[in-house]
């Protein structure tokens, strides 16, 4: 893409209503835009990272076995009474109302209607086991949206619910998500802990919080620095093997970790000396088994091996990629802006020409240019007009993994400048080499 026919809205001022990192540089590099309290346009640069949020979260998703399907936005309230959960939800539900007077909701979750899908289709343990995910615009509507979009009204959610015959095969399906979200994490560039949740009424250990470190995070954590250094699980796991998948759980909660709200201040004094970490964290995604919840109330019920008709055993899964983007941007930056992670960047190189008009430069940048696109490496062509210093700020501020620069000097004796982002170190290099370098 050349930058000259893009539509990046760069930002030099720092927006006075943005109160967090994350806030501030989506909206000078213009990736996000406030249309009313708490929603936001996801604008071009934006929507590229977004998109490959999403992308990571499917495969990983599909890796694991679940499958995609697509629910609405707008619920019908009905459903909600079944479960006895429309008059409790709460003013964050918009509730509306259609032409014909009929009770509708823009859907805060989609626990009712899954359930809904489950009861009229899903007959018998031979259908199971199932986990059926969606990745859906909600909208909640907060008393006070802030933070950008890591506190919105409007905001973009991958849901999975896991349907099983019973407890046993739930906690299977469970530790299938669970392992699928170490992996989605991870490729995203981030380390995330699974620290214990509230499982509110229906009690037991089967709820975590994957939690990232970032000194701008909501709350405070407590878990055993060991967690820093756990490997991620392989793209060769095996999501069929219960055991391997048990071993692997058992790793990732076999030492302490835990929010404000589960912290056991005796079990955390009990890490070694300088094993005890103690920071800020934000909340990336939330998994949850709920048993009979819903199920038992709707009747979503399936004859077991005996015969005998019993309520399926569920469980969800969430991530919000809306949110994950402004939190990937909290744990990744500098002064000078954002530092993308390679496999989420909007683009993965920026290509800037240091003297547009130059003909020598301009061949040069378009030979490059060329390259990089027949290779299928998304590239940002910077051909405007701007001064470099400018050129300099907003590449580092969109926060591009790599950057080529061309200008006549180096130009001359065949060299261009290739910086990395993610440590500001520069090499100057010849063309091809810069460009095996990135291709690899």
């Amino acid at each position: 893409m050349r930058l000259s026919r893009y539509f990046l809205p760069i930002l030099r001022e720092v927006p006075k209503e943005a109160e967090i990192v994350s806030h501030r540089l989506m909206l000078r590099a213009g990736m996000i835009r406030q249309e009313s309290a708490g929603i936001y346009a996801w604008l071009p640069l934006g929507k590229r990272v977004l998109d490959k949020i999403c992308n990571v979260i499917r495969e990983e998703q599909n890796r694991s076995g679940a499958i995609e399907i697509m629910m609405p936005t707008i619920q019908s309230a009905d459903l909600w009474r079944e479960s006895g959960r429309y008059d409790d939800y709460g003013k964050e539900m918009l509730r509306i109302k259609d032409r014909h007077e009929r009770d509708m909701l823009y859907g805060p979750t989609n626990e009712e209607m899954l359930t809904e899908i489950v009861r009229a289709y899903v007959k018998s343990y031979k259908d199971l086991p199932l986990n059926l995910y969606h990745i859906q615009w909600k909208f909640r509507d907060e008393v006070r949206p802030r933070f950008g979009v890591m506190r919105s009204r409007e905001f973009l959610m991958k849901d999975a619910y896991s349907i099983d015959l019973d407890f046993e095969n739930a906690v299977i399906a469970y530790n299938r998500m669970f392992v699928a979200y170490l992996r989605t994490f991870a490729r995203l560039g981030l380390k995330a802990i699974p620290m214990v949740a509230d499982t509110g009424p229906i009690g037991g250990n089967h709820s975590h919080e994957f939690i990232i470190l970032a000194s701008t995070g909501e709350s405070q954590v407590f878990c055993h620095s060991d967690y820093l250094e756990m490997d991620t699980p392989g793209s060769d796991v095996d999501f069929q093997d219960p055991s391997s998948l048990q071993t692997i759980v058992n790793r990732w909660t076999s030492l302490y970790a835990a929010t404000e709200e589960k912290h056991d201040e005796a079990a955390f004094a009990a890490i070694p000396d300088g094993q005890r970490l103690s920071a800020r964290g934000i909340e990336v995604g939330h998994i949850f088994y709920f048993g009979t919840k819903y199920s038992e109330p709707m009747n979503a019920t399936v004859a077991g091996p005996d015969g005998v008709e019993r309520p399926v055993h569920m469980g969800s899964y969430g991530i919000g990629p809306s949110r994950l983007a402004a939190a990937i941007i909290e744990a990744s930056h500098d002064e000078n802006g954002i530092i993308w992670p390679e496999a989420i960047a909007p683009f993965r190189v920026g290509l800037l020409n240091l003297k547009v008009g130059d003909a020598a430069t301009d061949a040069a940048c378009d030979a490059i240019y060329a390259e990089l696109v027949s290779r299928n490496i998304d590239v940002l062509y910077d051909d405007t007009d701007e001064r470099p210093g400018s050129k300099f700020a907003t590449a580092d501020l969109i926060g591009l993994p790599w950057q080529i620069i061309v200008g006549p000097k180096g130009l001359a004796n065949g060299m261009v400048e290739l910086k990395r982002r993610a440590d500001g170190s520069r090499e100057t290099l010849p063309i091809t080499a810069a460009l095996a370098r990135i291709i690899g």
